[in-house]
């Protein structure tokens, strides 16, 4: 599997050490090599909701209201975090240019409300349509081109570069973690209880050389939580990878800015800032992952938008933002890989707010190599989430299902 891939598929097979799968289907073709390559998931989910804010109604013209403190046991069969993908790809070495460019295709297993024929909410009630359509996502579409003397550009639609590496060190990339019950092509795994999520997005990025383990990455970006679309994002990080003996680890620094529009006054521009430090070390079978950021106005409520404020309040507000995860796995010698994380989000609460606002997830797992390609995963999350008007909501998830890796 190529490195473009890799960030998003092979990373999660990496990630579970008890998988050797590395590399696609490969195609010799003129002066290319084809890659081909991605998964295959579903799991079955069971979620048990106390008080957490759910669609009740959906009107005529689509418009869904949201019921606070419905309680309800969601059943599904659906993708985890990751859905599941095809991807194609190319390398070529030409002028002394190292040249290559990635598509991707991501779908769900279950039908996906935004086709508006399936998951419409009757009471607390969901009825699917007969058309269980699922909607086709391209993550990444871009080109890469350098050499390892000097570095290698990236140009396109790519996964970030702030929290990409909290995101591919979690274990839950291989199964479902948070966000299970819906009606999405993704659960949310660890995404806005531990990390923000890194997202796919237009970028330009330049990649340094490895020297002897360090390596960084310099990117301007589309920027999210734009009303005119008259800034840029800017993301970076520096990593250092190492491996002495049984011990291998890797250490990492990030950061990201930009400016968000907020409220109803397109003038008023807040910074959108963070700085990311992480790091994890594994030997005989065991590994540690730490994980920690902090900013402001990076993270809506779960962890996926970087827009924090209504656009019905008057003026922008700004909220501080930090939080992080520990996570601990064995892989057993039989193979089968168990772990255990812990993490948070936290939004700090502004004057007319009676408390910070936190997404606290406890997930244990057990992950098992059918195959070098195939896993079947079991897991249990459980998530606290406490409002800025001191309510608070649970959930609390079972899953069991298979990924495959190609």
């Amino acid at each position: 599997m190529n490195k473009n891939i890799k960030l998003a598929v092979a990373g999660a097979v990496l990630a579970l050490s008890a998988s050797a799968a590395n590399a696609g289907i490969i195609i010799p073709a003129g002066d290319w090599t084809v890659d081909i390559s991605g998964n295959v998931n579903s799991f079955y989910t069971r979620t048990k909701t106390e008080g957490i804010m759910r669609p009740s109604t959906t009107d005529s013209g689509g418009t869904t209201t949201l019921t606070a403190g419905a309680d309800d046991t969601p059943v599904n069969i659906q993708t985890g975090l990751l859905p599941s993908s095809f991807g194609i790809g190319a390398k070529t070495r030409q002028n002394d240019l190292d040249v290559a460019f990635q598509f991707s295709f991501w779908t769900g297993s279950n039908a996906n409300g935004a086709d508006n024929l399936n998951g419409q909410f009757y009471g607390n009630e969901v009825r699917n349509g007969g058309l269980g359509y699922s909607s086709l996502n391209i993550r990444q579409s871009y080109l890469t081109f350098g050499d390892k003397s000097w570095g290698s550009f990236l140009v396109g639609r790519n996964l970030g570069v702030f929290g990409s590496d909290a995101i591919l060190s979690d274990m839950t990339l291989l199964g479902v973690g948070s966000g299970a019950g819906g009606s999405g092509s993704s659960t949310l795994g660890r995404i806005g209880s531990g990390y923000i999520y890194a997202d796919w997005k237009a970028q330009i990025a330049y990649t340094t050389p490895n020297f002897n383990g360090f390596e960084a990455t310099a990117a301007v970006t589309e920027a999210t939580g734009q009303l005119d679309n008259s800034n840029m994002g800017y993301e970076g990080k520096a990593s250092y990878s190492f491996a002495a003996n049984d011990v291998t680890g890797k250490v990492w620094v990030g950061g990201k800015y930009q400016k968000i529009q907020t409220g109803l006054n397109p003038t008023v521009e807040l910074n959108a800032e963070a700085a990311e430090i992480g790091g994890k070390v594994g030997a005989s079978g065991f590994e540690l992952v730490g994980y920690y950021y902090n900013g402001k106005n990076v993270d809506s409520g779960i962890g996926t938008a970087i827009n924090t404020s209504s656009a019905t309040l008057p003026d922008a507000v700004n909220r501080d933002n930090n939080g992080g995860y520990v996570q601990a796995t064995y892989v057993m010698p039989f193979k089968t890989k168990l772990g255990v994380s812990y993490g948070l989000n936290e939004i700090d609460r502004i004057t007319t707010e009676s408390s910070d606002a936190k997404r606290k997830a406890t997930i244990v797992g057990a992950y098992h190599p059918l195959t070098k390609h195939l896993n079947l995963v079991a897991e249990y999350n459980h998530l606290d989430v406490d409002s800025h008007t001191s309510t608070n909501g649970k959930a609390k998830t079972a899953s069991l299902g298979a990924i495959l890796f190609f």
